[in-house]
């Protein structure tokens, strides 16, 4: 029978081992019922946790299919998932299905038809992708575009920015391949509207768009072919004849009442989408599974329907003081056509990092406190602005500020305000936490302005706030609200304002769920929606497909309680740990740091992000930074993974993070997986020495064995590159250890013929490890570059390090000692200001970042994080004219470079000295520091350096300059292509009119 923590929801008693075996002996793919996996899928992008029984990754649609079939026979709950970024918690417990990883094939794309077929498993962007070069699109296209999947899109009917022209999910389906509960295997067809002159884009841009039926009742209705359809799917044989006489009887028996509860306007997704069982609909039995969020049946596979892209779109920035503003003049704008109109508010936009904030202004975001990001197509740019133009004139006297954007960068840069909102608005500017729960509801899009109106004053009524943005064109409004859902008495308030909220929604004939579907968030509230017997609707289908109820069990029909199982409202909220670093932005506890993540999932996606490398590579959920970031709260939690910091469930999770810092810029909530694992890394081996990897003694005291090597460097290199070295140092016997240069940096700097003048401003060196023992060239090259700027460079009297590699590897008690240390060397140059240049952008960043939280009792480490400079910021900030170089070159960005520390200054130095700079795509080298030279970890470093990188560099003439100064950076590329990377000092230097220093 279940154990006590397992969490099964099958209609029956079932024996969970005895099923994870059967899985194992009948499938190839994995079949996980450990605590750590469980532990993993606990969570979705939702309030809720509820840990499943068994986790199914299944290698195929094969598999997939008799993962469904076997789970089913047993009685256990089958829950479909894809990128578990439900914001319903529609995708935890039961046996948790998961399509994502290996069921995620495009296996056709049909221009003529304009049709593709698709796994469940596709990510949305990698569809659109193979699409773009053909002129097509799917349609539906939600801001989760990078990490959704279809099967997930089509489970809740999602919808997305231009569903206003191009319809939901369920308006672009073709077909559906599926499988019941009972094993059954049937293809449902999206009905015969697609041939009766119904089809996606008739109504292009207009008001009702698609999804709105395609006549009049008793039109269509009549039409033969729609007759032939159903009468024929009633005939076939077996259980697919049998289903198909039961939804036909079921929807002529209760024709009237669906008709006057469901389908009353496009973003009424709450319930099952039962108006699309009546003939004026086409019989359209696949659209009817379209946001039955898997309750219904399982999708193996789909056909779906791809949109012309416009041949030209600008895009119209509307200002408003605002929200409510902005709402009221939406059927203005409906009028004129639009592809896109998404609302965003200065909430949002003042919590956008600073860079992005001014590229959106610098870009065209007008003067307001709210925004409508409006997209006008045309046959032509000028056609489009011409359209645009039209309804900035209709629009003169409503107070809008306006812009008309036509630059694709610019226009990309004002979307990322829109993209990432459902992150940015977990947390208040104060830093509070928000939550979903109602961030989805939808109304008619003319009563959008009362529904805002109302929505405002509940929310003062219970003394709550929240940050809005959302579908405004289809009067769908998403908000995270700073709901207290740590106390028994925060959640009642929670469930008291979501109580009043939905019959402020129901009142003005609207839809509790918008598009992210009912779950455990909203499933309570459709009885307040469609009334009993709307209610007793919903079952009565749901026992028509699934009889034994094992299918997503709770969802929609017998739905739990909305204030039951609540993530946050557990042991972890209340565990005070101690730890070393501080953690100032979440309150000085480690607990609240872990909430950052409520699971939105952007983590996932696999390009355009420098954040979480070995996910990228693997695509296992485990090595996502929602992943580690679950394993930790889960091990605060304590009922699953049970052993605190000494789990080893914890430490396989963050064994494969590169610490590349990646997620505290690329994650909408600046969830910073670097910090915690050195956190825990500290933690798990605390009285342990003998219990770490070999390679946290030898890299991780770097710093001590290069400044022994640096006494006989012959010697120490003869020594590093043998085998047995490397064995002993759990150094990956394939890598090639950097050999210790003959000289110093500092023995150099202080030795040398010709020192500078020492007329200039004064700026303190930071000679970094790596710089100063293994490519002294490159101080050398600094120095005379800040020289010839009219700096005097000094270094500091002793020597000094950031602590870096203790940092990494969790020896945090040495980075401490290490950093106070070093501290108290530069603490007469802190006192008078002068700046501390960093040529290593990691360990630049550590002053920077890492500094203030481990050593924050120590007021140096805020001056030093205060005064440190990357060598190009403070040449960009002295005015100083580097000499021309021209030439192109391809960058290399560190990742903590990009987390931490700007890449602006480089790009603005670069440009003064005329190089045409490309810069990489964001991403891993893969070495990371100690992390690519480590045994276990050699094969993923080399994965993702081979994502883009290496093979670009390999692929680059000759006269391209490859420039990188990180040097992880510059020993994977060294290592891998025949080409030798640079730093830029060395660029610099090496154009300088005379030279300033001996090679």
């Amino acid at each position: 029978m279940l154990t006590p923590e397992r969490s099964g929801t099958g209609s029956v008693a079932y024996d969970a081992a005895r099923l994870a075996g059967t899985l194992r002996r009948e499938l190839r793919g994995a079949v996980g019922d450990d605590r750590g996996t469980r532990a993993l899928y606990a969570a979705d992008g939702s309030n809720y946790r509820a840990v499943p029984d068994l986790v199914v990754v299944p290698a195929d649609a094969e598999d997939l299919a008799a993962a469904v079939a076997l789970t089913a026979a047993a009685g256990a709950a089958v829950v479909m998932r894809g990128g578990g970024t439900s914001m319903a918690g529609n995708a935890i417990g039961g046996v948790v299905i998961d399509t994502s990883r290996h069921v995620n094939r495009i296996l056709d794309i049909d221009t003529s038809a304009r049709t593709a077929v698709v796994e469940p498993g596709v990510v949305l962007t990698d569809l659109l992708a193979a699409a773009k070069p053909h002129g097509l699109a799917f349609g539906a296209d939600p801001s989760s575009a990078s990490r959704a999947t279809l099967g997930g899109m089509i489970a809740n009917n999602a919808c997305g920015a231009h569903s206003v022209a191009w319809g939901t999910t369920a308006d672009n389906l073709r077909s559906l391949d599926v499988i019941l509960a009972d094993a059954t295997r049937l293809t449902l067809d999206s009905g015969v509207g697609r041939e009766l002159d119904s089809g996606v884009g008739r109504g292009l841009g207009s008001a009702g768009g698609v999804g709105r039926g395609f006549g009049s009742v008793g039109g269509v209705a009549a039409d033969p072919a729609v007759a032939a359809v159903r009468a024929g799917l009633a005939a076939r044989p077996g259980r697919e004849g049998e289903l198909h006489r039961a939804l036909q009887a079921f929807a002529e028996r209760n024709e009237l009442l669906i008709r006057r509860r469901f389908g009353q306007f496009t973003r009424q997704i709450s319930g099952y989408a039962l108006h699309r069982l009546l003939p004026e609909y086409g019989y359209n039995v696949a659209g009817l599974l379209a946001g039955s969020e898997g309750g219904l049946a399982a999708t193996l596979q789909a056909t779906v329907r791809l949109v012309e892209l416009p041949k030209a779109k600008v895009l119209c920035v509307l200002g408003f003081a605002d929200s409510i503003t902005s709402a009221d003049c939406v059927p203005v704008v409906l009028r004129h056509a639009p592809l896109t109109m998404e609302s965003i508010n200065n909430e949002l936009v003042d919590r956008l990092p600073t860079e992005v904030r001014d590229a959106a202004v610098h870009a065209g975001l007008p003067s307001g406190n709210a925004w409508l990001l409006v997209e006008i197509a045309g046959d032509d740019e000028a056609a489009a602005a011409s359209a645009a133009r039209a309804m900035l004139e209709e629009l003169r006297d409503s107070g809008a500020t306006a812009s008309l954007v036509t630059d694709p960068k610019a226009q990309a840069v004002l979307w990322r305000c829109r993209t990432d909102a459902a992150g940015l608005a977990t947390r208040r500017a104060d830093g509070a936490e928000a939550w979903g729960g109602w961030e989805d509801a939808a109304v008619p899009p003319e009563r959008l302005g009362g529904y805002l109106r109302g929505l405002d004053e509940l929310l003062g009524r219970h003394g709550l706030s929240g940050a809005s943005y959302g579908h405004f064109g289809e009067g769908c409004m998403h908000v995270r609200i700073d709901f207290d859902l740590l106390s028994s008495r925060g959640i009642a308030t929670y469930r008291e304002f979501v109580e009043q909220a939905a019959d402020l929604v129901v009142e003005l004939g609207g839809s509790v769920s918008g598009e992210h579907g009912d779950g455990r968030a909203r499933g309570e509230l459709l009885s307040r929606m469609y009334g009993a017997d709307g209610v007793a609707l919903l079952g009565e289908l749901k026992r028509i497909w699934d009889p034994a109820g094992v299918l997503n069990p709770g969802m929609i029909v017998d739905p739990p309680r909305l204030d039951l199982a609540i993530r946050h409202d557990g042991p972890a909220k209340d565990r005070r740990l101690l730890t070393v670093f501080d953690y100032p932005e979440d309150g000085h506890d480690f607990a609240q740091a872990q909430r950052r993540c409520v699971g939105i999932g952007k983590c996932r996606q696999s390009s355009g992000s420098v954040m979480c490398p070995s996910y990228q590579v693997t695509r296992d959920e485990l090595h996502s930074t929602r992943g580690r970031a679950h394993l930790l709260w889960e091990m605060l939690q304590g009922d699953l993974i049970t052993d605190g910091w000494r789990s080893t469930e914890v430490r396989d999770g963050l064994d494969l993070c590169l610490s590349c810092k990646g997620c505290l810029s690329d994650c909408p909530v600046n969830v910073d997986v670097a910090t915690y694992k050195a956190e825990f890394t500290h933690h798990h081996y605390a009285r342990r020495p003998w219990a770490r990897p070999l390679s946290h003694w030898s890299m991780g005291w770097l710093p001590l064995w290069s400044r022994l090597a640096s006494r006989a460097p012959g010697l120490a290199n003869r020594f590093a590159g043998l085998q047995l070295t490397k064995r002993l140092g759990g150094i990956a016997a394939e890598r090639e250890v950097p050999p210790f240069a003959p000289e110093t940096f500092t023995h150099w700097f202080t030795h040398r013929d010709s020192p500078g003048s020492g007329g200039g401003r004064r700026v303190v060196l930071w000679p970094d490890t790596f710089t100063n023992y293994l490519a002294p060239e490159i101080g050398r090259a600094a120095v005379a570059v800040l020289e010839a700027a009219g700096f005097e460079v000094i270094l500091p009297a002793k020597p000094v390090c950031c602590g870096l590699t203790w940092i990494s590897t969790g020896q945090l008690t040495t980075a401490r000692r290490v950093l106070n240390r070093s501290l108290g060397v530069l603490a007469p140059h802190l006192q008078a200001g002068t700046p501390i240049v960093g040529l290593e952008p990691s360990c630049t960043a550590a002053l920077r970042h890492d500094a203030p939280a481990l050593i924050a009792d120590n007021p140096l480490a805020a001056s030093a994080a205060a005064n440190t400079r990357t060598f190009s910021e403070l040449l960009a900030e002295s005015g100083w004219q580097p000499p021309h170089i021209g030439g192109v070159a391809y960058v290399q960005p560190h990742c903590h470079q990009h987390a931490v520390l700007g890449f602006d200054a480089d790009r603005k130095l670069m440009e003064a000295a005329g190089i045409d700079a490309g810069l990489a795509e964001p991403g891993c080298c893969g070495l990371a520091g100690n992390f690519g030279f480590e045994r276990n970890h050699y094969e993923i470093s080399k994965a993702v350096g081979e994502r883009t990188l290496l093979p670009t560099v390999r692929s680059l003439p000759e006269t391209t300059t490859v420039l990188a100064d990180g040097f992880s950076c510059r020993t994977q590329i060294a290592q891998a292509t025949p080409r030798r990377p640079r730093h830029l000092a060395e660029l610099l230097a090496q154009a300088l009119p005379t030279p300033r220093h001996p090679e």
